[in-house]
């Protein structure tokens, strides 16, 4: 083979494997584009033991945070929870409310320590770089990890834009100043509910569902009670 019959194949090769890299660069970029584009909730649970007596009430209650989701079709939820000795799942991003339910269902409490430092963790390693997760949904009723360490990544969703939604049940006052100290830090908001706040929740959900979709300019327009409560929790400028 002459010179420049050689030189001419090597050129080739050399181009073919440009474009192969040009258009794997142009896909990445596009599939990011769509990526950033959807509006992205994580919703966390404790699923330990100490929620047992509520478990199957509050399962039920979440339906509406399935259901208000479906009537976006640019938003997507993830369903995470703790439980057991380290038990840590999260399920694919999802829109269709059956499919939520289903990973919902399939849930049931073990008792086991608190996780909310790798709830956290978690959420703020999905789609980095990104500004499609828009808030952490977090239900549960106590912390038995370090609060140093929980503010500190409480510091980092504020960073990244990802403010956490906590909602507590009972009230212990230990579990309450360790939530809002992470609300604060992060941008959120902290909620307890009481015995009787299966409507409360149910409402505060939906008002959730409308302030990643929509922002502050979404509750403060819809005048529903619910609304008004999360604008009261949340800083100036979130």
């Amino acid at each position: 083979m002459s010179p420049i019959t050689e030189g001419f194949l090597i050129a080739k090769r050399v181009t073919t494997r440009t474009r192969s890299v040009s258009a794997f660069v142009t896909k990445a970029r596009a599939v990011k584009r769509v990526a950033d584009a959807q509006t992205r909730l994580i919703f966390a649970l404790d699923a330990t033991a100490s929620r047992e007596p509520t478990w199957h009430v509050a399962r039920s209650l979440h339906q509406s945070l399935f259901e208000a989701a479906a009537e976006d079709t640019t938003l997507a939820l993830q369903l995470c929870y703790f439980r057991g000795l380290g038990e840590f799942r999260a399920s694919p991003w999802l829109t269709e409310p059956a499919l939520l339910l289903s990973e919902l269902n399939a849930v049931h409490c073990r008792g086991g320590m608190t996780q909310i430092e790798r709830v956290i963790q978690h959420a703020l390693s999905e789609f980095q770089g990104s500004r499609s997760v828009k808030a952490i949904v977090y239900i549960g009723d106590a912390c038995e990890e370090n609060p140093t360490a929980l503010n500190a990544l409480a510091l980092q969703c504020r960073l990244a834009r990802r403010p956490l939604l906590i909602f507590q049940e009972a009230n212990d006052e230990a579990t309450s100043r360790c939530f809002a100290s992470l609300a604060a830090l992060s941008g959120g908001a902290h909620i307890q509910l009481n015995d009787a706040s299966g409507e409360r929740l149910k409402a505060l959900l939906r008002a959730v569902v409308r302030f990643v979709t929509g922002g502050r300019k979404a509750l403060e327009g819809s005048g529903q009670e619910s609304d008004k409560l999360l604008l009261t929790q949340l800083p100036d400028g979130q």
